[in-house]
Parts: structure tokens; sequence; C-alpha cells
């Protein structure tokens, strides 16, 4: 789906984020793992096409994207922040949100997806009246129900209670196994990255060390930094 070479992003002069290869295989989950500042946001923006790098190629589904992304391209990526902005209105208008900007229907999808994130009953209730998790699951809905062929989560379960990470994973886990979806997950929750993804790879510093199937990464890293990471011992 994504093919990353020679992926630099700078911020004046402080360099955030280099890469000198990377893909994102069609229909994977990946997870990118690593400290605070280590670049992992920073990777997410430039996949969702919100930043251009300051150099580097990005190639997105055979497509060389050089500048601005077009909006055919953008509209096939959406993510889902750790903190999601909802609209002040009922929880079936911010799902429908994306699906009137695009100008298609809206009554059957928004219907099968309030019954898929388990908010059938609060359909007509106001968003901003939602608990945490169930504004989480109301802007998870919002980015599925435009069916992108790639879903970015950053964080999306930090600070949520083990029933609501539960319901959360489950629909990520669903979503990749029934529709393909690709799905690119930013987490410090090293058991989540080892529950739902295929694929692991652990940014320190704005370098890509390892990326590898999960069960190397955790079992067997060919890295010792990403050894001591999985153990727990590194200190930043």
């Amino acid at each position: 789906m994504y093919q990353l070479e020679s992926l630099r992003q700078t911020y004046g002069n402080r360099a955030v984020l280099d890469i000198p290869t990377m893909q994102v295989r069609e229909s994977e989950i990946l997870a990118l793992v690593g400290p605070s500042g280590a670049g992992k946001s920073t990777l997410l923006r430039l996949l969702n096409f919100l930043e251009t790098p300051t150099s580097g190629m990005i190639r997105f589904a055979g497509q060389t994207i050089n500048g601005a992304a077009p909006l055919a391209v953008r509209r096939q990526v959406t993510t889902v922040f750790q903190r999601p902005v909802l609209r002040r209105a009922s929880v079936r208008a911010n799902i429908a949100y994306g699906l009137g900007l695009r100008g298609l229907p809206a009554d059957g999808r928004v219907d099968a997806m309030l019954e898929e994130v388990g908010l059938t009953g609060l359909a007509k209730q106001g968003a901003h009246t939602l608990s945490g998790g169930e504004m989480q699951r109301v802007a998870l809905a919002r980015a599925l129900v435009i069916e992108p062929r790639v879903l970015l989560l950053d964080e999306p379960t930090a600070n949520l209670d083990p029933y609501n990470v539960g319901l959360i994973e489950e629909i990520i886990r669903r979503q990749n196994q029934e529709r393909g979806t690709t799905i690119v997950i930013v987490t410090h929750n090293v058991f989540q990255a080892k529950r739902l993804a295929h694929r692991v790879g652990l940014l320190l510093a704005g370098n890509l060390i390892e990326l590898a199937d999960t069960a190397t990464f955790f079992n067997t890293p060919a890295d010792a930094r990403t050894a001591a990471f999985v153990r727990g011992e590194m200190v930043y």
C-alpha cells in the first residue's frame, strides 16, 4: 500500500524523522511503537498526507505522491486521533458527516455502523454528552463509515477502561479481517501491538530501528535495542 524511500522530515533545524526505506503492506495491521517524541505521530501525518515530507518519496498504491496528494488519494485514507474532535450534534450526525461531504447516502450505512460499534441506542444523543470510550467509538465509526482503504490510528485507546479497549480492538480486528482495510496503529501499549498487529515497527529518535512480523519482533528481535524495549529495560 505504501512504499517509503529516503523519507525525512525536519522542523527548522531539527530532524524528527529519517527512514531510509519502509513498506506498509496492503490489508495488514501494522503497529508502530516507541517512546514519546520518537516520530510515530509525524509518520502517521505523512501517511495521511497531512504534511509534505522535507525530502524523500512516498508511493501510495503504486502512485508516487509529489507535493500535496490529490483529493482522490486523500479520501482513501482517514485518521482517528487519541482525542477525537466531535461536532456538537447527535451521534448519528457525527457519523454521517463524512458521507455528507462526499454526497453519499447516509441512512443505511450509518445504521449499520451504529450497530457495529454498539451505539444504536445512543444515536440521537448529543456526542458531547458521551463517555470517553463512547466518543472514541463515534470517531472510529465516523472514519469507518466512508469505507477507507487505509485507517490510521493514533493511540486510539489511551486512557480508556479495559471494557472500551476490548470493544475498540475488536472493531479494528473485524474491520481488517472482513473488509481487508490496511491499518496502521500508533500505540504505547506493547501488549495491544502484540494482540492486534501482523507486523510491529520500533521508532527511536525518528529512526526505524526494526520492522518485523509480530512473533519475531517480540520473541527473536534482530536489534538489541528492540530486545531491550520489549523487556522494558530501555530508559529514555
